[in-house]
């Protein structure tokens, strides 16, 4: 194998002038066959006999004789050609009647309706007929123009020669057959374009031309065109070393270049105290040059100069370090303009209004009385909230305050605080005045929540002095009536019932220069709006601020103050405070509608028969834990619990089809842990604090986002943390815009169903068409 191998002939590489040649010589032999061919073929065309040599005397005849039998000839056979083309299209007439006739035929058949089947086999026979008919005439008019074609080439050649013959002919009277053959050839090659008077340089020039252009392309350069823009253009760049305005000091060579994130403890990212090591080192290198450039010698008394001076930027130094103390590490004087941002950044406390006080960092550097004060501690309030640190200083100087807080925040004693304090300021009630009615009025969206308020208020006012009284639906509205007009410095009511002991003259609000609106925008949600301006209405206008905010507040003047709070600001809430509030402060804490980071949310995507074993198998799980199962309808909420019940938990329900009475007891057995399942509907998603809830499920999923956030607010509160489920369906399209916004704000794990639905992507009432934003979050399919 290795001796055959190497026996073989290795390939050879020809250069582009080798194969440039062969290609040429390749064309040439192409080119001499090709006209061989032709002679071969031309010498074996049947010759006619030559003419009668004509008589001497008169040649000129015999060859105009010639030519006129020559084109006799032609017409002749152009006359038969005329002929042929005129039958042939005869016939086809004749056959385009004949078909036109027979489908004529074929369509009155047809329309007759013959429904025999021996005529209709006859039909069939009939069309398979003409159709063999038709295509044998196809055929036969496709055998007769490929014949004519046949016979007009022969004809076309034959005319060819006989023009070439005569050409010949008359040239040729006394030559020779050798001459003759030739100057036929001569006269093939005139007639086929053949390039004899060329020479054969300049031939093989061509062809070469001919095989580059074919086989490497014909390059051909395009003229740029160069635009007027380019053409006037000035170029205002110029070298580095034409640059005369160097500055030989080291700042300006080497520039700071200040970072994008700003350390704390320094001003704009800067570390002074390496700038005062830099500036130190640059000056002690100067002074030695000077020095050395006068030639004086380094003496002891100026070492010690130069430790005097060090001691003195150490100690700087470490004076510098104690002032940039973090904030808890300094008193209330100590505090800069720098702290309190970082104070407010760090509890995210934002402001929004004019002559904002500084918000207090403990219970003790606030203004509260002693009394409150030994009151919050029995209560067990160790460090205010953030709304309690940023609201309690405005209620205090009688300012109109807008709360914005996350659910579970401590919002009621924000309020309850500044409206005691500013109750101890004024009489007591007694015989004198109990009839012109309470101090303060909060007023709450549920019976629940403002029982809720009742207990937190008293708490306080018990050191105080102060009465309390609540006014709710569900109870006889005449003991009601009669409490307030024995006497009580705060009322404590849903507008509905308050409303109608107005209505009634069971009170009236005549020295009423404190209101409180809890949950505003729950309350016109639930259609209390007219029931809530009723009521802010029945108060004095006499007392309200002046609607100029430079003009100061007189401090021993009593202004109506009005407190109103919220988790989210709809529209109707701000058109409210517009018209009863003066120059408010809006104060906000975290992001409006945001659940607290404390509670993980997780989404079911679910079916709806699946969710009672699903819930099943979580309460199984959660143990003793308190858990709230919210519904959307007082019928789902009472059969879900009816369920629950059977499957051995100890459940209670919650709804507004019950008493007082049952909600109460209901609301003390969940509290006191003889239930550890409350089936509750959106009655107990707002305000109400029911301690150490471990587990908020969403067994039917509300239609807004808002309800949501509440709903799961009922845990994780206080600074705990908690855990929230909900069982989503394919029938809760309207909330999975929402949802996910909320669930990619709070880092919680979006599903992939969720992730994926089309409702998801758009707002809904919103154009389905847009392209994605650069923001958009965009999921893998699986």
């Amino acid at each position: 194998m290795k001796r055959a191998a190497d026996g073989m002939e290795k390939p050879k590489f020809l250069t582009r002038e080798e194969r440039e040649k062969l290609a040429l010589e390749r064309r040439q032999a192409a080119v001499t066959d090709q006209r061989r061919s032709a002679l071969d073929l031309l010498q074996s065309l049947p010759r006619p006999p030559p003419p009668p040599p004509p008589p001497l005397s008169n040649p000129p005849r015999d060859s105009s004789s010639s030519h006129h039998r020559d084109s006799s000839d032609r017409d002749r056979d152009r006359d038969r050609d005329r002929d042929r083309d005129r039958d042939r299209d005869r016939d086809r007439e004749r056959r385009r009647d004949d078909d036109s006739r027979r489908d004529r035929d074929r369509d009155r058949d047809r329309d007759r309706g013959d429904s025999s089947r021996r005529d209709r086999d006859r039909e069939r026979g009939d069309r398979d007929r003409d159709r063999d008919r038709e295509r044998g005439d196809r055929d036969r008019e496709r055998g007769d123009r490929e014949k004519d074609r046949l016979e007009k080439m022969a004809e076309r050649e034959r005319e060819k020669e006989l023009d070439a013959r005569a050409c010949i002919g008359g040239a040729a009277t006394g030559e020779s057959d050798l001459a003759t053959r030739e100057k036929e050839l001569d006269a093939r090659a005139c007639i086929g374009g053949a390039a004899t008077g060329e020479s054969d340089l300049a031939t093989r020039e061509k062809e070469l031309d001919a095989i580059k252009e074919q086989y490497l392309g014909s390059k051909k350069p395009k003229k740029r065109v160069i635009k007027p823009s380019e053409k006037f253009r000035f170029s205002f760049d110029w070298e580095n070393t034409e640059d005369t305005s160097r500055d030989m000091n080291s700042l300006y060579q080497s520039p700071h270049e200040a970072r994008l994130l700003y350390g704390r403890g320094f001003l704009a990212g800067i570390d002074r105290r390496e700038q005062k090591k830099v500036a130190a080192a640059h000056e002690k290198e100067t002074r030695a040059e000077q020095r050395r450039k006068a030639g004086l010698d380094d003496r002891p008394e100026d070492d010690a100069v130069d430790k005097k001076e060090a001691d003195a930027a150490a100690k700087y130094d470490a004076f510098d370090m104690r002032v940039d103390r973090h904030w808890t590490q300094k008193s209330l004087d100590e505090m800069t303009e720098r702290d309190w941002r970082i104070f407010r950044e760090d509890f995210n406390i934002s402001y929004k209004g004019s002559k904002v006080p500084r918000p207090m960092r403990k219970w003790s550097e606030s203004k509260l009385g002693t009394e409150l004060l030994r009151a919050v501690e029995k209560a067990g309030y160790k460090e205010p909230s953030p709304i309690q640190m940023a609201s309690i200083p405005l209620g205090l100087q009688q300012r109109d305050v807008i709360g914005i807080a996350e659910t579970g925040s401590g919002k009621t004693a924000a309020f309850v605080l500044p409206m005691l304090s500013y109750i101890t300021r004024l009489p007591p009630i007694s015989e004198e005045n109990e009839a012109e009615g309470p101090y303060a009025v909060v007023m709450a969206p549920t019976r629940e929540l403002a029982q809720q308020i009742e207990e937190e208020t008293v708490k306080f006012a018990t050191y105080l002095g102060i009465k309390v009284v609540s006014i709710v639906g569900g109870q006889s509205i005449e003991e009601q009536g009669f409490k307030i007009r024995q006497g009580c410095e705060v009322v404590i009511a849903t507008p509905g019932r308050l409303l109608d002991c107005l209505e009634r003259r069971y009170a009236v609000l005549n020295q009423c220069n404190y209101v409180v609106l809890d949950e505003a925008d729950r309350m016109i949600d639930m259609g209390f709006e007219p029931q809530v301006v009723g009521v802010l209405d029945a108060m004095p206008s006499s007392n309200l601020k002046p609607e100029n905010e430079d003009e100061e507040l007189d401090a021993k003047t009593i202004y109506r103050t009005t407190y109103m709070f919220s988790a989210t600001m709809p529209p109707a809430v701000e058109r409210l405070a517009r018209k009863y509030l003066r120059n408010p402060v809006v104060v906000t804490i975290g992001t409006a509608g945001k659940a607290t980071d404390l509670i993980t949310q997780n989404v079911i995507m679910t079916k709806e028969s699946e969710k009672m074993s699903r819930l099943q198998k979580i309460l199984t799980d959660l143990g003793d834990k308190p858990a709230i199962v919210f519904c959307n309808t007082k019928k789902s909420a009472d059969a879900r619990a009816k369920d629950l019940d059977k499957a051995g938990f100890r459940v209670t329900t919650l709804h507004g089809g019950k008493s007082q009475e049952q909600r109460e007891t209901s609301l003390d057995g969940f509290r006191n842990r003889r239930f550890t399942v409350l089936v509750a509907t959106d009655v107990a998603g707002r305000g109400i604090d029911i301690p150490d809830v471990a587990h908020v499920i969403n067994y039917e999923m509300p239609s807004s986002i808002d309800t949501y956030t509440h709903r799961i607010g009922r845990t994780g509160r206080a600074g705990k943390k908690g855990l929230a489920t909900s069982f989503l369906t394919l029938e809760n399209t309207d909330i999975f815009f929402d949802l996910k916004q909320m669930l990619i704000q709070s880092n919680s794990p979006v599903p992939p169903e969720l992730a994926r639905h089309e409702a998801s992507k758009f707002k809904p009432g919103s154009v389905p068409d847009r392209p994605p934003r650069r923001n958009d979050t965009v999921y893998a399919t699986h």
